[in-house]
């Protein structure tokens, strides 16, 4: 067997209340706390739990709330200016991917300084360790709290910049599923997609391996058994668990295996069109999912005879046929939309599909996919999602 690698944030903490620790936790790694959180959490009263947390603990913190629903080199380079003024030696994110993504960024050029995108695309190392970071996700979907990924809107290019490096592993996790009880529907579905992208493309990449098939494996059986539920239901909270673990899981497989085309084609969706990470993945899986088929017919019907349990007797098309057939249902039922259905121009669209392809391309993530797409392919293939059917033909199979 060959020799592989997985890397991991040093410590996780799971489990309901789990949130009640990051005191105790922030106190081990440092003196004076910068928390990086949304208006959303703010207003929910999730930064204030942090504060009083914080302060029970005897350790000072400020706070940044200034992070969108998509990062982006202004929010990193505002928590960076708040993080300096104050002194903080310690960085605790509480949010949704969004927020995790820029207080990774912050920690890493707090001690390295320039700019996020100086070490995109380049050899540049960061010299010296970040700032301690605990992520504290309120979303079951990113995985982001132990990733060593983080994905940043570059505002003056228009693109979204991914940076995979181990130093951006948050020093510790803390993942209490509570803390997602609020999620409206559209978000537990956005990211719920979101992970079960992170699954699939991980069990599929060209970097999958041994422990992390048998984590993206794992994560796709609990999403699909809790993901509707905990749309349907917010206050399951059993299927809130089970999603918040799949979502760790999940990113634990891809920031070790990689994600596929999904992510690559999605990112410039999100840089041109505002559209939560999310959203564009799951309005892209399906077909990616079709354009996929032939070249990863094992391994597909490895994922599709765990999601249709009834499938012995199938042949390996058949039950990568029936697979592509249950994500669209889930998406159907989980009112996913595609882009013209989102509201994206068709002549906007049009003028900038080019480029789309040219940045997923670019951003390396389509070279780990089973079959790696040509521009004209990835163009074909924006053209296909953009008006995408996802009731089509679901039920003509049974």
């Amino acid at each position: 067997m060959a020799i592989h690698e997985v890397r991991m944030p040093g410590r996780i903490l799971y489990g309901r209340g789990s949130f009640a620790e990051v005191g105790r936790i922030a106190a081990s790694l440092g003196k004076n706390v910068l928390i990086v959180s949304d208006p959303i959490m703010d207003r929910m009263g999730n930064v204030a739990a942090c504060e009083q947390y914080l302060s029970e603990q005897g350790i000072p913190c400020a706070k940044y709330v200034g992070v969108d629903s998509e990062p982006t080199d202004r929010h990193v380079d505002e928590a960076l200016t708040m993080c300096r003024e104050r002194g903080c030696d310690t960085l605790v994110a509480v949010g949704g991917g969004s927020c995790l993504d820029t207080a990774k960024a912050a920690a890493v050029l707090m001690t390295n300084g320039g700019h996020i995108r100086d070490y995109v695309g380049s050899h540049k190392p960061f010299a010296n360790k970040p700032l301690p970071l605990i992520a504290v996700p309120t979303t079951a979907g990113t995985g982001s709290e132990v990733t060593k990924v983080t994905v940043i809107i570059d505002t003056e290019q228009d693109v979204k910049m991914m940076l995979a490096r181990p130093e951006l592993l948050p020093a510790v996790a803390i993942v209490d599923p509570i803390l997602t009880l609020s999620c409206p529907p559209s978000v537990t579905a956005a990211t719920g997609v979101d992970a079960l992208c992170h699954a699939m493309e991980a069990f599929i990449s060209r970097c999958a391996q041994p422990v992390t098939d048998a984590w993206a494996l794992q994560a796709i059986e609990l999403i699909m058994k809790n993901l509707r539920l905990a749309y349907e239901q917010g206050d399951n909270l059993e299927a809130r668990e089970q999603m918040a673990l799949a979502s760790m899981l999940a990113g634990a497989a891809f920031s070790n295996a990689s994600v596929t085309l999904v992510h690559g084609m999605s990112r410039p969706i999100g840089a041109m069109f505002h559209v939560p990470h999310g959203v564009s993945n799951a309005m892209l899986l399906p077909a990616v999912l079709e354009f996929t088929k032939e070249s990863a017919l094992e391994r597909l019907a490895i994922i599709g005879r765990i999601i249709a349990s009834d499938g012995t007797g199938r042949s390996e098309a058949e039950t990568v046929d029936k697979l592509i057939l249950e994500i669209k249902r889930l998406c159907r039922d989980l009112q996913i939309p595609n882009m013209k259905t989102w509201g994206i121009d068709k002549t906007r669209w049009n003028q900038v599909v080019s480029k789309m392809a040219a940045d997923a391309l670019a951003s390396g993530s389509p070279g780990n996919h089973p079959r790696i797409p040509t521009h004209d392919e990835l163009v074909q293939l924006y053209h296909v999602c953009y008006d995408y059917d996802f009731s089509v033909h679901t039920e003509s199979m049974g």
